[in-house]
């Protein structure tokens, strides 16, 4: 049986979203936060603790990590899941899911979204407000597409990229790890060494 509380790792912008899905969704009886701050309620839900004591909270809760940071999701997703919490797939209500999509959990699909059939999305990722995931797309572990995002069919994203707002993939692209993608950035051809690409079309930057 599912637990009916929610505990959400972070209540920064990205927590806060993630509850006001999980409202949203009707789902849980409660919703609260665990976050290092000394701010005790956000949006009037509680904090009940930091992210040092996670492990108290395992058996109890169903719970998510609601950090943007890739990297920092991902750290702390295999410690909760290492600890064998349960954890969640948050779907916004008015996000449309197409047939044979799958979704990892501790994943958040926010409002506006579409993804269209037979796409695979891993685990503990970010597909953010209004963005579109098409057909047979795989998006790896820890991802995160951006708001406004727009990914034509038989795009492979891998694991740890970030996608800015507004970027457009077009089809039958691959993407490699840890690839960071610039506001507005269009990709018409297999970006295969990780770093920052901007432009129109994109291009690699040097830090």
């Amino acid at each position: 049986m599912k637990s009916k509380k929610l505990l959400i790792i972070g209540a920064g912008g990205h927590g806060r979203v993630i509850a006001d899905i999980a409202l949203n969704m009707g789902k849980w009886q409660s919703i609260a936060f665990l976050d290092d701050s000394n701010t005790t309620t956000f949006m009037g839900l509680e904090v009940i603790g930091s992210t040092h004591n996670i492990s108290e909270y395992i058996n109890e809760y169903e719970i998510i990590v609601g950090i943007g940071d890739n990297g920092k999701r991902k750290e702390i997703h295999e410690i909760i899941e290492s600890l064998g919490a349960k954890i969640p797939v948050i779907i916004h209500p008015n996000a449309v899911i197409g047939s044979q999509v799958e979704i990892g959990m501790g994943t958040v699909i926010m409002a506006g979204v579409t993804i269209n059939c037979c796409s695979v999305i891993g685990k503990g990722c970010i597909i953010n407000t209004g963005s579109t995931v098409d057909h047979d797309n795989h998006i790896e572990d820890f991802v995160h597409i951006s708001p406004g995002v727009h990914l034509a069919g038989s795009v492979n994203i891998e694991r740890g990229s970030w996608l800015g707002i507004g970027s457009i993939v077009s089809n039958n692209i691959s993407i490699t790890t840890d690839c960071k993608l610039g506001a507005g950035s269009v990709v018409v051809k297999d970006i295969t060494e990780p770093g920052k690409y901007v432009g129109v079309p994109v291009r690699r930057i040097k830090l």
